[in-house]
């Protein structure tokens, strides 16, 4: 059994990494200024305490006595990806901590040519290693539970339409954020693992009308592909927001998804796209699939809160 801190645990990801943390027997450091950070979802006892990236003095302190530490880079961070990594590897180090493991929430490139805001995990994964810090990182591509969120649960359910800003053909190898956590788990005890980098999807690749038949099967309903543009899909985002994203914010978030999307959808490099066999040879969990994961959802409009986004 191990202590895992975990940043970013009041985020839809960092709730399934303390969810599995917890099934899987390990005490949990969460890391928060909320007193109840999970939106009244129950792991049992979990230590909650705050902690700043951009004070590394707190950090520190919020790791000390811990195994390993969980990190996911929100997406509206008060500190550059670069620097908040970088900030949790020196903590790491200063604390004695066993693992860090850090979740990119996106593709990692593994080649050199145009690779538009992606480069910036490579960035990330070199400022890492040079702090010292006993490190893994996954790459994880493209989460089941986006489809969650409220800029794409609503439609579905409402709607009968499955809105997302991929080209019909394209490639998508959906993971569940529960999934993604026991990668990262399994990664706490692997010491041939340290060091190491790895792009993670689901077990299957699927193209978006694929996604809305398995949708439909688990809704009970015919749910309809409706491919969003890149531009109208960044405006669906950041309204689901609402005044969580200030104006500032939104002013540099709608056009980079907008881009991030064109890209996606232009580039020949499949950042959505993983091949799984080597991964789960190196390291066998047994994943879920879309039409597992879909059937264990409630695809119902309640007032139960929901993370916009992430």
């Amino acid at each position: 059994m191990a202590t895992v801190v975990v940043f970013g645990a009041a985020g839809r990801q960092g709730m399934a990494q303390v969810r599995q943390l917890k099934k899987a027997g390990h005490e949990v450091r969460a890391i928060s200024r909320r007193d109840d950070p999970f939106l009244g979802e129950n792991f049992g006892h979990v230590d909650i305490r705050p902690a700043d990236v951009r004070d590394e003095a707190s950090v520190v302190a919020a790791m000390e006595g811990a195994d390993a530490a969980f990190y996911t880079h929100p997406l509206m961070a008060p500190v550059s990806l670069v620097d908040g990594v970088t900030t949790i590897g020196v903590a790491a180090v200063k604390a004695g901590l066993k693992r860090v493991v850090w979740n990119t929430s996106s593709w990692i490139p593994d080649r050199a040519g145009d690779s538009f805001s992606y480069a910036g995990n490579t960035a990330g994964i070199n400022a890492l290693w040079r702090t010292g810090a006993p490190a893994t990182v996954f790459g994880s591509v493209l989460f089941m539970d986006n489809l969650l969120t409220n800029w794409a649960f609503p439609y579905i359910v409402n709607e009968g339409r499955y809105v997302y800003p991929h080209r019909p053909g394209l490639e998508c190898s959906w993971i569940s954020l529960d999934d993604v956590a026991k990668f990262m788990i399994a990664a706490i005890d692997r010491p041939d693992l340290e060091g190491a980098w790895l792009n993670i999807g689901g077990p299957q690749i699927l193209h978006p009308p694929e996604v809305a038949q398995l949708l439909s099967n688990a809704v009970g309903r015919s749910i309809k592909y409706d491919p969003s543009t890149p531009e109208q899909f960044a405006k669906n985002l950041c309204d689901a927001f609402g005044e969580e994203m200030p104006p500032e914010q939104r002013a540099i978030t709608e056009p980079f998804i907008k881009a991030f999307y064109t890209f996606n959808n232009e580039t020949s490099q499949a950042p959505f796209k993983v091949d799984m066999g080597p991964v789960l040879e190196r390291i066998p969990i047994e994943m879920e699939t879309m039409a597992q994961w879909a059937k264990r959802q409630d695809w119902r409009m309640t007032n139960k809160p929901r993370p916009p986004a992430g």
